[in-house]
């Protein structure tokens, strides 16, 4: 998907050919197994025919969007069609009836135009009986006539024609001339009761409108190199590829496959409103955006430096939802303060993904340097307290399963890394160098290496009774530290589990060192914890993830929160290794909508 579309930002015709490839596919997907017609269909219906009307072109976007139907849904295809094949006779003969009447009528005006009946498609019936919730009878646009003209002029004169002749349906009325779609739609609707009370649904555009309708973006080829001499031909065809890089260029924030093809799935589904700018610049957004996600759409710079709004000159909170016609103003400050209320989805200030993205990377960045200049200080306190400095820690950071000095101060400062566990394993090793400093050369030792053939090694002993803590669910690789229980032997815990932190206050002396052998093997039983938006094939993208990290998992729970559109997933997995702990939490923590995923 996104390798055509950077093609296509390159080169209009590599898109066209890939719809014009996927046409062919279904005509004669009827030769493949079922699994794969249907397939093929869902990748059509959810992004090939939606991008095909976004580029506006119609003619392919109608044949996949009935293929696709087809095969997605065959018996309700199946009964649309009979319908219309029931009443087709009469039909043609009432459209033949109507054309002909309004031909005479705007020849006798000296109007120039082409009048004829259009065919309906059935996507579209399916569609529209489900949108007005009406029965395939009450449609008014099975019966439907198209006008083309030479101009616009001609366009409004013919409109001009019909509401004198036949008595228009009050709502039923859209003018894309003067407000066109955002794929460059230009056509004037209107829906009029003619002969025997039955109604009839009419478009009236020019013939340039007409081929743009069908063609789209393909129709523009040839102005790329000539927008000079074509300008407003070329500005139509800008639009679109524009469009498309900037779906390009937010990469960043949408790392994978699967959200790039979410968001672009959201810009060519989703119900826009159009808003002006300060300088008359229209941009239009999902239907329900606010004041806030224009802010961001702009710029991350004015979304983060945003302290208010104003729409039509009037103030306006942040969770404003904007409307088509409004001219939008943001205010900003010098420095940048997004607040973490904005993400919260009940307070309603967001409701877009790209917004949502651009304030959750602000406080990812903050957080780093934060925690950093936080953990450096609390550390430093701490060392001064005890006479020693921070070059004094050396490769300490390595016990705590950390790469760096900086990762071991951004986890002091987050809190991932407890001072108290940092101090106590310093004052041991600052003990352990202050005796052998007094100890006479002659009398120092070498001290033996821990017999690694054991699992877990007591104080560098190993063969005794340990077992792993139930409560925190150590892997090798974490910092663990033992605890002498009354007849169980010693449990292993790692260093930051709460209900060690309550034991060694109780009793501290039952507190011993204890250390992972090299050849400890085996699966390891724990639990992870997820939170992410609620969302169609979550559970199916988390699965495969799962095997393809060849986790085993013992139990998988889910539940919604239909208020908040969240979904809480607990898994209980058994694990080798931290190392593969670790890829997995960064694999999940990838899937397209997840906000959240720790280990408990």
């Amino acid at each position: 998907m996104r390798r055509m579309l950077l093609s296509m930002v390159e080169d209009v015709r590599a898109v066209v050919i890939k719809l014009a490839v996927h046409v062919c596919a279904l005509r004669h997907a009827k030769h493949q197994d079922e699994e794969t017609r249907v397939l093929l269909a869902r990748d059509v219906s959810m992004v090939y025919a939606p991008l095909a009307n976004r580029l506006g072109i119609g003619q392919l976007k109608w044949e996949l969007e009935d293929l696709a139907f087809h095969y997605l849904h065959p018996k309700l295809y199946k009964e649309i069609a009979h319908l219309l094949d029931g009443k087709r006779i009469d039909r043609e003969q009432y459209i033949n009836n109507f054309v002909d009447a309004l031909s005479n009528a705007l020849a006798m005006r000296q109007v120039r135009a082409e009048v004829y009946g259009r065919p309906k498609h059935i996507a579209s019936i399916w569609k529209k009986m489900q949108r007005k919730n009406l029965s395939f009878d009450d449609l008014y646009d099975v019966r439907a006539v198209r006008i083309l003209t030479e101009d616009v002029q001609d366009c409004y004169a013919t409109l001009g024609v019909i509401h004198t002749m036949f008595k228009p349906i009050p709502g039923e009325f859209d003018d894309y001339i003067a407000h066109a779609k955002p794929n460059g739609y230009q056509s004037i609707h209107t829906v009029v009761v003619g002969a025997e009370g039955k109604t009839v649904e009419i478009q009236i555009r020019t013939q340039s409108m007409h081929q743009d309708a069908e063609l789209g973006i393909a129709a523009h080829w040839k102005y790329k190199e000539l927008d000079q001499k074509t300008p407003q031909k070329a500005s139509g065809y800008e639009d679109k590829i524009n469009w498309l890089r900037k779906i390009l260029q937010w990469q960043d924030d949408l790392s994978e496959s699967g959200a790039l093809v979410d968001e672009i799935r959201a810009q060519v589904f989703e119900d826009r409103v159009y808003v002006f700018t300060p300088k008359g610049a229209v941009i239009n957004l999902p239907l329900g955006a606010t004041v806030l996600d224009f802010a961001y759409y702009i710029h991350s710079h004015v979304g983060h430096k945003a302290i208010g709004a104003k729409v039509d000159g009037r103030i306006v909170p942040f969770h404003y939802q904007i409307k088509t016609g409004e001219r939008i103003e943001i205010l900003t400050s010098k420095e940048e303060n997004p607040k973490r209320d904005w993400l919260n989805s009940n307070l309603g200030y967001i409701n877009t993904q790209r917004a949502r993205l651009k304030i959750s990377s602000w406080f990812r960045h903050q957080a780093k340097d934060k925690n950093l200049s936080a953990g450096k200080e609390l550390l430093e306190q701490e060392l001064k307290r005890l006479g020693y400095s921070i070059k004094d820690v050396g490769d300490l950071y390595e016990r705590f399963n950390v790469k760096s000095l900086d990762d071991f101060l951004i986890a002091i400062g987050g809190g991932t890394v407890r001072l108290n566990q940092v101090l106590s394993q310093l004052q041991g090793r600052f003990k352990r160098q202050q005796l052998e400093d007094a100890l006479p050369k002659t009398c120092q030792f070498e001290v033996a290496k821990p017999n690694t053939s054991h699992q877990i090694e007591v104080n560098g002993v190993g063969n005794l009774l340990t077992q792993l803590g139930g409560c925190c669910h150590p892997l090798p690789g974490d910092v663990i530290v033992g605890y002498i229980t009354m007849g169980r032997g010693v449990t292993v815990h790692r260093h930051d589990c709460d209900q060690l932190n309550d034991l060694m206050v109780r009793s501290p002396e039952r507190v011993v060192d204890v250390a992972w052998g090299e050849k400890y093997a085996g699966g390891y039983t724990l639990s992870v914890h997820m939170l992410s938006a609620d969302r169609s094939g979550l559970l199916s993208d988390i699965t495969t993830t799962l095997a393809n990290e060849k986790s085993n998992v013992l139990k998988m729970t889910s539940t919604s929160n239909v208020q908040q559109q969240t979904a809480k997933i607990e898994l209980d997995l058994e694990i080798y290794n931290l190392d593969a702990l670790s890829r997995l939490l960064n694999k999940l923590n990838r899937i397209s909508g997840v906000i959240e995923v720790h280990r408990c």
